[in-house]
């Protein structure tokens, strides 16, 4: 079964999505009908933005949502999607790309949430960091023994588990995880605490707009962040995105119940190649490759 994966923060790289639109009549209308959305021109950043530019969340994430949504839009009766996911952001293209939600209604909610995010992450400074050569439940207990914020946030893969808290308590973990034997624990250069309890005000924001949005039934199951269940009910997709602000993104499992329901073929939307390499560290015998 063929499977279409969508890629979140992190992802994003100066010139992204600049030969689509220079070769592509339907991309290039898609990207400025974004530029009017938005009210700037998001394209020039995409195409010839610093790395300083492309790191604010309030540019990154509606630039990877628009060129993994413009990939599936121009793919013509290619794109069959028999189920999809999205990691974090991606989950509003996944959404997008399998008819939950309009283009429109999908770039104004990214746009708003990644404002919401920044502005989270201004008011309470955090960080996250890259957990290697743990086991998931090592990283669950030392995470529950500090006295500060700091929580599991992304289930990357076996053995790569991202954190997500204060400063201090990811400080703090970060030395007691290399003490427990982890290969590494690497911070990430992050605008905030993501998919922590410190995104709490950014998720009551996103709430408002995700209540007055139209949300339909999608073509396929979508694997969500929350659950890592298919869904297609459109009232359960929507708490599911509310919930997701300040819970894990368990995408290990999400990837592990998409086999287990007869994924066998996945393709990556978006710029990079992130989600190929933590896919096949998840199942080695599974397809994958990626459009760009």
């Amino acid at each position: 079964m063929k499977a279409y994966v969508f890629p979140g923060q992190g992802a994003q790289f100066s010139g992204m999505g600049k030969d689509l639109y220079e070769n592509h009549s339907l991309a290039k209308e898609l990207f400025e009908s974004a530029n009017q959305i938005l009210n700037f021109r998001i394209t020039d950043l995409m195409f010839e933005g610093s790395d300083e530019d492309l790191r604010q969340t309030k540019v990154t994430q509606p630039a990877i949502f628009l060129h993994s949504v413009v990939l599936a839009k121009t793919s013509g009766d290619e794109f069959r999607p028999e189920m999809v996911a999205g990691h974090s952001l991606g989950e509003f293209s996944a959404l997008v790309a399998a008819g939950a939600l309009s283009f429109e209604d999908g770039l104004q909610l990214v746009y708003k949430r990644a404002l919401a995010m920044q502005k989270a992450g201004e008011e309470n400074p955090g960080t996250m960091a890259a957990v290697l050569g743990l086991p998931d439940e090592k990283v669950e207990e030392i995470c529950a023994e500090i006295d500060d914020i700091v929580v599991p946030a992304n289930y990357n893969c076996p053995g790569q588990v991202v954190i997500s808290g204060t400063i201090n308590g990811v400080d703090i973990a970060c030395e007691r995880m290399l003490a427990t034997g982890a290969k590494r624990a690497l911070k990430l250069k992050v605008g905030g605490a993501f998919h922590s309890p410190l995104m709490a005000p950014a998720k009551e924001e996103l709430e408002k707009a995700i209540h007055t949005t139209m949300f339909q039934t999608p073509v396929c199951p979508v694997y969500q962040n929350v659950g890592a269940t298919g869904e297609t009910n459109p009232d359960i997709i929507k708490a599911n995105l509310i919930t997701q602000l300040t819970a894990p993104v368990k995408w290990t499992q999400s990837v592990q119940n998409m086999i287990a329901a007869g994924a066998d073929d996945f393709t990556e939307l978006g710029p990079g190649s992130v989600l190929q390499g933590l896919i096949k560290k998840i199942n080695g015998e599974v397809l994958t490759q990626g459009i760009s």
